[in-house]
């Protein structure tokens, strides 16, 4: 087990020996979640890197990555815990059998904790040997608002309250990643209660840093051309923008497929890897991927003529 960073720049150092590159702000926001053991809850565009932050401190700090996906109509027995139903009743016959009537008794007996199925969100304040876990609450948008309320408890006061037992509280606060890919706006409640980090799409240099990063394997040249391109697709009118986490799997198909720098034919072939929805990749392929290709080109040997000038200008 890892210790906490102590400083933002530890923070920026820390994400890096993930091999995620954060920006000053996003290093800012996980050092306070940490540093003051509050939940850290990060929205934006889909594909933007939100839910690698939780997969790194898990990986980087030696800590058990606890994973909680949501969806539409999730419950406390799926999201926090049930009872294990089956087992109850076969105590219960057992109990029978064996002649034991009293009512409280059998009822103590079979609400103990023997019988509790622990779901992420009881797992989370549990002991773990190696630390207090990473708690990732994915795309909590995608939940409806009774759910949301009740999670109110458990990240204000990291407690979860079960009838038949009481309230099990963690000896330590698991260090918690919401994400959010704003389909819904969260309640102010829940906010309240966080580190609010927005993760947008990076710029050329750091989306470039990121391929670099992520595909080592990726030539220099090509590497430019795919994230330059990925930027200006962006600029365009699509259903579904292609995100950080396209624009690595471009790369690496790109690199499977020994290609060293885009053409129109790469582009046409490729797509489909790039763009997830037919109408954008009818919208782009053919002649206005190849109008985008043109100019990623002008733009780059702009750009190369610039470096060559300032490097003649200082000498």
């Amino acid at each position: 087990m890892a210790d906490l960073p102590q400083t933002v720049d530890e923070t920026l150092e820390l994400l890096r020996r993930g091999d995620y590159v954060a920006d000053r702000p996003l290093a800012t926001a996980v050092y306070l979640a940490l540093a003051l053991e509050r939940p850290l809850f990060v929205e934006g565009e889909p594909g933007t890197g939100k839910t690698e932050i939780a997969k790194v401190l898990s990986r980087v700090l030696g800590r058990r990555l606890i994973r909680l996906q949501c969806y539409e109509g999730l419950d406390v027995a799926s999201a926090v815990y049930e009872w294990n139903y089956p087992r109850q009743m076969l105590e219960i016959r057992l109990a029978e059998a064996a002649g034991e009537t009293s009512r409280e008794a059998l009822a103590q007996d079979i609400f103990d904790e023997r019988f509790l199925i622990r779901r992420p969100l009881l797992q989370a304040l549990e002991d773990h040997p190696e630390g207090p876990p990473v708690l990732l609450i994915d795309e909590l948008d995608r939940t409806d608002e009774p759910f949301e309320a009740y999670l109110l408890e458990v990240l204000s006061d990291f407690q979860i309250t079960i009838p038949e037992i009481g309230t099990i509280r963690a000896a330590k606060p698991p260090i918690v990643v919401i994400t959010s890919n704003r389909t819904r706006e969260i309640h102010d409640a829940l906010k309240r209660r966080c580190f609010y980090h927005w993760v947008d799409y990076p710029d050329f240099a750091r989306e470039l840093e990121i391929v670099r990063v992520r595909v080592p394997g990726v030539e220099q040249r090509l590497s430019r051309q795919v994230v330059a391109f990925v930027q200006e697709l962006r600029k365009r009118d699509l259903f579904k923008l292609p995100g950080v986490a396209e624009t690595l799997d471009w790369a690496r198909a790109l690199t499977a497929l020994d290609v060293v720098e885009l053409t129109p034919e790469v582009v046409h072939d490729t797509l489909g890897t790039l763009l997830k929805y037919q109408d954008d990749i009818l919208k782009i392929r053919g002649s206005e991927a190849a109008r985008i290709l043109e100019e990623v080109r002008a733009q780059l040997r702009r750009e190369a003529a610039e470096t060559v000038r300032r490097e003649v200008a200082g000498t």
